[in-house]
């Protein structure tokens, strides 16, 4: 009798074990939906394996030798690193293509000297995004970046850094658009 007196007055407490079970069941539920969840922000639908992204010329009236494969490569390595697709040559699940249409360099603070104090190096980029899957997703678009420098700073001396950092904001502009649907 003493047993049976000790059952019911027993209260059940939550192991951990169990506690993560329901965790792990709730965040499966959660984070499931129409397409892949990733903790970048990503939403690639489930049936997207690969990536393609084809070179994008530099078709600026003023080209910069290196842009078109740094450009490249940084979209190509934002995809590979922040997603699970497999990155193939062409005709991937998601495609991306275009072209470099500007680079440029323009004063953007003149002193009363009229002199510039700030140059700014602006690089447009248009885009053409196709999804196998979900074409009301597919765009054409045109992104641009810049970032400015000090007049007393030869172009030459800053260039590829500057490049480096448009090419970063380029990059999440485009996966943005493309997989975060922003």
């Amino acid at each position: 009798m003493d047993s049976v007196n000790y059952k019911i007055g027993m209260r059940r407490t939550w192991n951990p074990s169990r506690l993560l079970f329901f965790l792990m069941a709730f965040s499966s539920v959660v984070l499931s939906g129409c397409g892949v969840y990733s903790f970048t922000g990503a939403s690639v639908p489930v049936e997207a394996k690969t990536v393609s992204i084809a070179t994008f010329p530099n078709k600026a009236d003023l080209v910069q030798p290196r842009l078109s494969q740094a450009f490249t490569e940084a979209l190509r390595d934002k995809f590979v690193s922040q997603t699970s697709l497999a990155l193939v040559p062409r005709n991937g699940d998601l495609h991306f293509e275009g072209e470099i249409t500007g680079y440029s360099t323009d004063p953007v603070a003149i002193t009363g000297e009229q002199q510039a104090a700030l140059i700014r190096l602006k690089i447009t980029v248009n885009v053409r995004y196709v999804n196998k899957f979900k074409p009301a997703d597919n765009f054409e678009t045109s992104f641009s970046r810049y970032e400015d420098y000090s007049s007393s700073q030869n172009l030459a001396s800053v260039e590829l850094s500057l490049i480096e950092k448009i090419n970063e904001a380029l990059v999440e502009d485009i996966f943005n658009k493309s997989v975060v649907n922003w």
